[in-house]
């Protein structure tokens, strides 16, 4: 068992470690949606410091969004309100007891992860414009 915990944990480390920056954001939001789900599970059980840990690693995701958000992209400012309320729907969630805000932050999140799967496939095969290589 132990073995087999490693060797998935390096599996994931690796992955990380050669993950582009696209795929590195699409895996915080697989995660971040992930923790929400497993939130919801723990929730119907009554099983409620599981359900306050996962929705904190859903918040810290969020968080890194934010912190790692580029502030003069033209998005920058509504991108910074929805992540925004969606930490407030999980806040409210986590003192309510609510899955409901935790099925809504879960369909943004979705909605946001589909979009930059889409970007990062136009982005590939785009072609660069005069004068850039692509790395």
């Amino acid at each position: 068992m132990y073995q087999q915990q490693a060797q998935q944990s390096k599996y994931f480390e690796n992955s990380i470690q050669t993950a582009s920056k696209e795929q590195l954001l699409i895996m915080l939001y697989n995660g971040a949606i992930r923790f929400c789900k497993t939130a919801i599970e723990a929730m119907k059980q009554q099983r409620y410091d599981e359900v306050h840990t996962n929705i904190v690693k859903a918040q810290n995701i969020i968080s890194e969004f934010v912190i790692t958000l580029d502030r003069n992209a033209p998005v920058a400012d509504s991108l910074l309100q929805l992540y925004d309320y969606y930490n407030h729907l999980l806040v409210t969630a986590n003192m309510n007891k609510d899955t409901a805000s935790i099925e809504q932050v879960i369909g943004f999140l979705t909605e946001m992860r589909d979009t930059w799967v889409e970007a990062a496939k136009l982005a590939k095969t785009a072609p660069a414009p005069a004068g850039v290589k692509h790395v």
